[in-house]
């Protein structure tokens, strides 16, 4: 049977399938089996090992909560900040007057161009040199501060990105009822880029959570991952266990942010649907919407 999109499988091509399937099977088992016995044989198996994160709450109370919770602090003052920043900057470069595009722009590509652990460093520098912030709090505020400054400018792109997706006659109808260039993007175009924008803006959020720990291995920032190093020496050099556990909690908070993300753009799209949308003119040359009613006068007026 022959499909569409593609031609269905001769013989010669599912036995060719069936074989990468079984070599590829294969190759993965042998690499398990490489992992597994290298972790056996340096006794990273051991209950032992494993034992203080089943049978006690210690590891977690003492070491892990402290650590996912500074992690979250981080990762949600670096996103309330570089979300509207990013905003703001995106929409900068779509301006038409050049003294507010190309600073923008220069803005944005400055930032985007460099590593956001050099930003968390320089930012350390200069809240050590300039401040009178304490040096408990310091790290906190440079992992932020270089979170900000780098994701703003990534966002700033996916806001441009977003607005610049829509159809030009999104702007024109606008333009056609008399709305001003502000209030298009605020009323308007924003409003719709957000379904388009949403899946990347999730993923930044994913990166923004992993790259705390940057600052925990560089800045001595108490983040979850810098929690494996006492925690492995609190309990027999555990180390694999400790980066396990981490792992996992990782996994399970950025599969949370993706899940919701999924079901918020869901759900616009489908109060999107919902919505009346611009089709066309009434009699007496008024715009009229799908979903909203369109009430005349005998004389054709609207009311």
């Amino acid at each position: 049977m022959t499909s569409v999109l593609y031609d269905a499988q001769g013989p010669n091509a599912k036995r060719r399938n069936i074989l990468y399937t079984a070599l590829f099977v294969i190759v993965a088992a042998a690499v398990v089996w490489w992992v597994y016995d290298g972790l056996a044989s340096k006794n990273q198996l051991d209950w032992i090992k494993w034992k203080p994160f089943f049978t006690s709450s210690q590891p977690w109370a003492t070491f892990i909560w402290p650590g996912l919770q500074n992690t979250l602090k981080a990762a949600f003052f670096a996103l309330i900040i570089a979300l509207p920043l990013g905003a703001l900057f995106g929409i900068g470069r779509l301006s038409d007057h050049r003294w507010t595009r190309m600073p923008a722009g220069v803005v944005v590509e400055f930032f985007r161009a460099i590593p956001v652990l050099i930003l968390m460093i320089a930012a350390n520098a200069v809240y050590s040199e300039y401040t009178n912030i304490s040096s408990d709090t310091r790290p906190l505020y440079a992992v932020v501060t270089g979170l900000v400054l780098y994701n703003a400018s990534v966002l700033a792109e996916i806001v441009r990105a977003g607005i610049l997706s829509l159809p030009q006659g999104q702007t024109d109808a606008a333009k056609a009822i008399g709305m001003r260039k502000g209030q298009t993007m605020l009323f308007v175009l924003l409003p719709q880029a957000v379904t388009a924008m949403l899946p990347a803006i999730v993923s930044q959020i994913v990166v923004i959570v992993k790259d705390t720990a940057l600052g925990g291995w560089v800045l001595t920032f108490p983040e979850l991952l810098a929690s494996v190093r006492p925690m492995s020496a609190n309990y027999g050099a555990n180390t694999i266990a400790c980066f396990t556990i981490v792992a996992v909690i990782y996994l399970a908070v950025n599969f949370s942010l993706t899940s919701f993300a999924s079901w918020l753009e869901q759900r616009l799209r489908r109060a999107k649907k919902s919505t009346g949308a611009v089709v066309g003119t009434g009699p007496g040359g008024e715009l009229e919407t799908i979903g909203a009613p369109s009430l005349h006068t005998d004389d054709g007026r609207a009311v």
